[in-house]
């Protein structure tokens, strides 16, 4: 045992003694929060930029800003920078992918006539490194979302096109489904909208009500065993800032009568609306939601996941709740300012310690408090427990993941930087 290895568990029993004063199982907790899968988002590496050469890239009321050296060029670079990344991050990860990630090898074809054959690559370096895939439609970043409008466009031939492109994410998620054992997650966000105050709000909706249901329905064979369907919200975006066809309302709306999963995004809201809040409230009605980790700073900007109070709040919630099997966590933030491998790891080992912070945290405790109506020792339980020893427990599970500890990753990233991303 290397002396820092016995440092580490010095810190560690001292930590789990107190922890186990207040009724909390260090081990059983650490255990948890290696088993909940966190879907790693494949766009972060590249900018959003994509496969398809002629078509893709950033649209639709989001923007990568930044231009730090070193951003994956094509699949294989892609791939190769997203194992280095997983390499360093704790827990079950997933990855995440969206359908401009297409590898068409000189291809002349179009999103909507997309096949699994075209996601090839990605499906055998999934099941190489044991990673789960899930999906995107792209219904951005492409001729015909120019003006702003997919699947809600009044354009019959424009609307067509992102049904079928739509239909075809489906079938393709159901392919990915299948292959690795368990459920692909598909999340549908369109970015249509107005700059400036609409005449008609209600039309808009009306047709991608409608648009929604007939890719839905033209797909229907498809079953919660290999694909689990979520509408994505949005307040607003660069280009749609008085106007969003995909409100919260719009979409609660319809994952509650269409029984799909509702995609809270942490970015998607006001800056004073806490998502931490939303859990318990939409989860009365819906037996599962997909969360999006993220960080607005002023509007959806989504920066790199950072461990703040609203990261933890929402953890809590669904750790408190018992909503461990309910919410479904993946990662949708894009930063080409630093250098981005590092950007995965920040992203998902700060999800990751909200996560396993919450896991031990004395939530019977707490309850118990607060069932007696004694809300002055609830209260100075909660800030106390922000004093319990978390460092050394999250010392002693990255060492039990055989992942870096503490800033050790930061020497790999940038000796990784040095051998490869430099050299692009």
């Amino acid at each position: 045992m290397s002396t820092n290895e016995k440092r580490i568990l010095a810190g560690y029993e001292y930590a789990k003694d107190v922890y186990a004063e207040k009724g909390v199982n260090v081990d059983e907790a650490m255990d948890r929060a290696a088993k909940y899968a966190v879907s790693v988002h494949c766009w972060q590496g590249d900018d959003v930029i994509g496969l398809e050469n002629d078509v893709g890239g950033t649209s639709g009321g989001i923007q990568t800003t930044g231009n730090y050296p070193g951003r994956a060029r094509n699949g294989d670079e892609l791939r190769a920078d997203f194992l280095k990344a997983a390499g360093m991050m704790p827990g079950v990860k997933r990855l995440n992918i969206h359908a401009s990630y297409a590898e068409l090898h000189g291809k002349k074809k179009d999103r909507d006539a997309y096949t699994a054959e075209d996601f090839a690559e990605w499906m055998a370096f999934a099941k190489e490194n044991k990673f789960s895939l899930d999906f995107n439609p792209t219904n951005f970043g492409h001729p015909l979302a120019a003006d702003g409008f997919t699947l809600s466009s009044r354009d019959d031939k424009k609307r067509r096109f992102w049904i079928e492109h739509n239909k075809r994410c489906r079938e393709i998620g159901d392919v990915f489904g299948k292959a690795q054992g368990d459920p692909c997650v598909i999340n549908f966000w369109m970015p249509d909208g107005y700059k400036d105050t609409p005449a008609d709000t209600d039309s808009p909706r009306r047709i991608m009500r409608d648009a929604l249901d007939e890719v839905f329905e033209s797909t229907s064979s498809i079953t919660d065993d290999t694909v689990l369907d979520a509408v994505e919200s949005k307040l607003f975006g660069i280009g749609v800032e008085s106007y969003t066809v995909g409100s919260n309302e719009f979409m609660l709306g319809y994952a509650v009568t269409r029984k799909k999963l509702l995609t809270l995004d942490t970015g998607h809201f006001h800056p004073t609306e806490q998502v931490s809040d939303k859990l318990s409230a939409v989860l009365q009605y819906l037996p599962k939601i997909l969360l999006h980790v993220s960080r607005p700073v002023r509007w959806d900007s989504d920066h790199v996941v950072s461990w703040d109070q609203e990261t933890s709040r929402i953890f809590n919630e669904i750790v408190a709740n018992g909503y461990d099997k309910r919410v479904v966590c993946a990662l949708d933030y894009f930063d080409a300012s630093i250098n981005r491998v590092a950007a995965w790891v920040l992203g998902v080992r700060n999800t990751q310690k909200a996560l396993l912070s919450a896991y031990l945290t004395p939530h019977s405790v707490l309850r118990e408090y607060e069932y007696n109506c004694d809300y002055t020792s609830r209260l100075a339980c909660q800030e106390e427990a922000k004093n319990m020893p978390f460092g050394p427990i999250w010392d002693m599970y990255c060492l039990k993941q055989g992942v870096p500890v503490g800033e050790d990753w930061i020497k790999e990233i940038k000796q990784y930087e040095k051998d490869v991303l430099s050299n692009r």
